[in-house]
């Protein structure tokens, strides 16, 4: 017996299942979801890929030469994952009324009826959850159970794929000390480093150490409280999360910006991406950050404070600009990004706005308009274009989706010299027959993805998604997500 249970839930694969849910000639089939250009990572697999080697993190590149003929890479697609990650915690939360939400796909919860609960009676009712959460979105979810949030993140993952593990505090330094010190929840790579040259590579080893060596070797504040965990000391409470900090997006190219241009051009498709994320969540930013990653992986940051928090576009977009790094000062550059914090709900009228808005001719060189653009792909040629790698020359980008006014709703599986091929298929109809259509057909065009769901009522209650009709086009979804 116990009096603590503390849970952590994390979906299996979360998003190659929701691209299986929704399109169900994936069903069974190695599944890796990323980027596809090629300097592309898995966001996500399967676990008929994990069977051949495939992770999260690896490059695309490598993990498609690991997979069968069998295996389907496809686009991570925008929109779609956030409805069905609210609709599995909205299972949870009915049953639990805190829950620290760690990501779209996992969490912690502490239920006040487990509290001084035998082992089986924690198993039944993480069973109980599970099965529901299965009927409400056909989706698999793991639970791990034990006396703190660090065992119960051990838990889930000796859960997985699709099960329950519930660690008694008993055999709590069994299962942690043998394992790699880098296991241990807030050891990075920095002070793993640190520890392995101590010799130390277990948790085991780690807390074995003396009090004073770890505080030499750590920052002795967040060092003691890592050894602390090691000894199997967890009393962490579970809460909700704290307000987020900061907004941001950014963005990897497949070719290296090298002008002023391309890089401008990226400020501003990284900006208007931080830019709704700053919307949304309703406060104005003080600090305004520019970040890129250069082709020999080296990182570079610059910031500027205004003296006011605010949500006006062209201020914030100006002064990203104007710190914004150029490739003649750092060199060729792989990756851009754009964030705004010192968040604030208390937003100022200023007086001289365009003080902040100013930016020079040499500060700003145009570059080209980014939202004519298909699902963000840029021509390689023109000194201020994106670069990217080219699909096809057709408009219809594979694995996106559509929707045809006989057919309905399917995702493209080729295209090019004026024809596209699509499977006709979406979560409630089963694996789906491919037509191929021709370019121009009058009745194809692009759909949101989350239309693939066929959840009109649950989509229609959730103010996030903001939609009630099935097959809305991106655009309108886009602009209510907004």
């Amino acid at each position: 017996m116990t009096q603590r249970w503390v849970l952590h839930i994390d979906m299996d694969a979360f998003f190659a299942s929701v691209e299986q849910l929704t399109r169900p000639t994936l069903r069974g089939r190695p599944v890796l979801v990323g980027g596809l250009g090629g300097r592309g990572v898995v966001a996500g697999c399967s676990y008929e890929a994990r069977a051949y080697g495939a992770h999260s993190a690896m490059p695309m590149a490598r993990a498609r030469r690991l997979m069968p003929l069998t295996a389907v890479t496809v686009s991570p697609r925008k929109g779609i994952y956030g409805p069905v990650s609210r609709r599995v915690f909205s299972v949870i939360r009915a049953r639990v009324p805190v829950v620290e939400q760690l990501s779209v796909d996992e969490a912690f919860m502490e239920p006040e009826e487990l509290y001084g609960a035998s082992k089986d009676e924690v198993i039944a009712w993480a069973q109980s959850l599970r099965e529901e959460i299965r009927e409400e979105t056909s989706l698999a979810s793991s639970i791990g159970a034990g006396a703190g949030k660090q065992f119960a993140k051990i838990s889930s993952g000796l859960a997985k794929p699709d099960g329950v593990y519930v660690l008694e505090p008993e055999r709590n330094h069994e299962l942690l000390h043998p394992l790699p010190v880098e296991k241990l929840w807030g050891i990075g790579p920095v002070s793993a480093a640190k520890l392995h040259a101590l010799g130390v590579e277990t948790i085991g080893d780690f807390a074995a150490m003396e009090q004073r060596d770890v505080e030499v070797s750590l920052s002795s504040k967040t060092g003691l409280a890592l050894w602390r965990l090691a000894q199997g000391h967890d009393d962490r409470p579970v809460k909700e999360r704290d307000v987020a900090k900061s907004v941001s997006a950014e963005y990897t190219y497949p070719q290296d910006l090298e002008s002023k241009a391309q890089l401008h051009s990226a400020v501003d498709r990284a900006g208007d991406s931080a830019f709704r994320r700053l919307l949304k969540d309703g406060r104005g930013a003080r600090t305004i950050t520019c970040k890129v990653r250069l082709a020999d992986l080296s990182i570079h940051t610059r910031s500027e404070t205004l003296t006011y928090a605010t949500q006006d576009k062209q201020t914030l977009m100006a002064v990203a600009h104007r710190i914004a790094f150029t490739p003649a000062e750092v060199g060729p550059v792989r990756l851009v990004g754009v964030g705004f914090s010192g968040l604030d709900s208390h937003l100022q009228e200023v007086l001289f706005p365009e003080l902040d808005r100013s930016v020079t001719v040499e500060d700003r060189v145009p570059g080209p308009a980014l939202a004519d653009v298909p699902a963000g792909l840029v021509e390689v040629g023109d000194s201020g274009a994106l670069p990217t790698v080219r699909l096809s020359d057709s408009k219809w980008v594979p694995t996106s989706d559509v929707h045809h006014s006989e057919y309905g709703h399917g995702w493209v599986q080729g295209s090019g010299h004026g024809i596209v091929t699509v499977r006709f298929e979406s979560r409630s109809s089963g694996p789906g027959r491919m037509i191929t259509l021709k370019e121009d057909d009058p009745g194809l065009r692009p759909c949101s993805a989350v239309c693939s769901l066929d959840w009109p009522e649950w989509l229609a209650s959730d103010e996030e998604a903001a939609l009630d009709l099935p097959n809305v086009s991106e655009e309108t979804a886009e602009e209510k997500l907004r």
